[in-house]
């Protein structure tokens, strides 16, 4: 199941200094208002180019590091209208092009969003995708490597740790999404005094939960893959019963499956209004998933002789995989298998196969491989809690004399100017 392909959005232009004034005594923040307006002009013109650009060729690691720059900006600006070391002339509103709405016409509309709040959520929920894509990307560019017999152990390792660079892509945008769910959205209703407004899909708390389970089951899935990495370069010529020595535990296999069907199922759940291909997206692959823990069961049960237990998964992994499109291999896979242990049963074994809702009392609990990570907000590049503002506040207290700037001056250089994970996508 290929990782799924967000639509990007796109926002409309904007200048913080059209309602930003610098409140400071010192006027520290005048500056730091155009370089924000600048890092955001960046960001609306990395989008628009993406937007003109064929989905083979978009540069997703170049919009992931202007975001990098632009959020800790951001932040800054908000904690400064926090503490009113930046005061509001008026409320900001910012435009975003909307990409999970359904609607008859399958079309991205432009909506409006009062509060810095929503620049913040949209911002981050445009990296999330981001991350995401960059894992597409990466996948792709892979090809079926482990369908190459001519390739080396050296290169198939190489190939493997690009799995491993994507699957950790993957898992930043699960607890990115995560955030936005838990931390982002709840603030910015907090944040909102006035009467509710309809928020559209893409910022609801619902549809980003759902959005953080889709993400880590695809980073389940390109786990899965690199642990059949070798095997399934080992049986490519013959492939099917007997395993090869380098084959990981079909009941192993089948736990992971049956995670990533109930993740995929539950966000299917959880999605609500959104666009029909990320609906029909998370569908598929839970119904696909859910197939391949059956047929990974039903090998589990032919290597252990239970010939009639793997008769009956792998008839019904076998029916599952008909229903769906396009898993013509993976039905070729279960069909050699189940003629395998059919034979080994009517010849050896002579178990009677289990009707179907006796093995659903069989199936056991799924198994995470992998976990979210969980997002760290960046550091504001300014203003009270920057680097920034920590070294003033440290260089005052050395010039007053203060015993406590040895202590000012170990919290500077310990502060950071970025958050956990920017720049490390590789």
């Amino acid at each position: 199941m290929s990782v799924y392909l967000y639509e990007l959005p796109t926002t409309g232009a904007l200048s913080f200094s059209d309602f930003c004034t610098d409140a400071s005594t010192e006027k520290l923040y005048t500056s730091h208002i155009a370089e924000a307006t600048q890092s955001r002009a960046n960001l609306r013109a990395v989008l628009k180019e993406s937007k003109r650009t064929q989905d083979g060729e978009k540069d997703y690691l170049k919009l992931v590091k202007i975001l990098d720059d632009y959020l800790p900006r951001l932040r800054g600006v908000m904690v400064c209208v926090a503490r009113n070391e930046i005061e509001l002339k008026s409320e900001p509103v910012f435009s975003w092009r909307t990409t999970l709405s359904a609607n008859l016409f399958n079309t991205s509309p432009r909506q409006s969003f009062p509060s810095l709040h929503a620049d913040y959520a949209y911002s981050l929920l445009t990296h999330a995708f981001a991350l995401s894509n960059l894992a597409k990307s990466k996948v792709t560019a892979l090809g079926a490597y482990e369908l190459d017999r001519a390739i080396s152990d050296t290169e198939r390792k190489a190939k493997e740790t690009q799995l491993t660079v994507a699957a950790d892509l993957l898992c930043r945008a699960s607890g990115m999404f995560s955030y936005i769910s838990e931390t982002v959205l709840v603030d910015w209703e907090s944040a909102s005094p006035g009467p509710a407004f309809a928020k559209p899909p893409d910022v609801s708390r619902e549809v980003n939960n759902a959005l953080a389970k889709s993400a880590l089951a695809d980073a389940q899935t390109l786990a899965i893959r690199k642990l059949l990495s070798k095997s399934a370069y080992d049986s490519n010529v013959a492939p099917g019963p007997p395993l090869p020595k380098s084959h990981p535990s079909p009941a192993l296999l089948a736990k992971l499956h049956l995670e990533c069907a109930a993740l995929y199922s539950s966000a299917r759940a959880l999605a609500g209004e959104i666009t029909a291909d990320l609906r029909r997206h998370l569908g598929d692959a839970a119904a696909f998933h859910g197939a391949l823990a059956r047929k990974w069961l039903g090998v589990d049960a032919g290597e252990g002789d239970r010939g009639g237990d793997a008769v009956g998964f792998l008839v019904w992994a076998r029916k599952e995989l008909e229903e769906l499109k396009g898993r013509k291999s993976e039905l070729e896979s279960v069909s050699v298998f189940l003629k395998h242990y059919k034979k080994a049963n009517d010849s050896l074994h002579f178990q009677p196969v289990p009707p179907q809702g006796e093995l659903q009392a069989r199936i056991p609990a799924g198994r995470l491989a992998l976990a979210a990570k969980a997002f760290i907000p960046p550091q504001p590049a300014f203003g009270p809690g920057s680097l920034e503002d920590v070294r003033r506040r440290a260089e005052a207290l050395e010039l007053d004399g203060d015993g406590n700037a040895d202590e000012s001056s170990r919290e500077a250089r310990s502060a950071s100017g970025t958050y956990a994970g920017a720049g490390s996508y590789f």
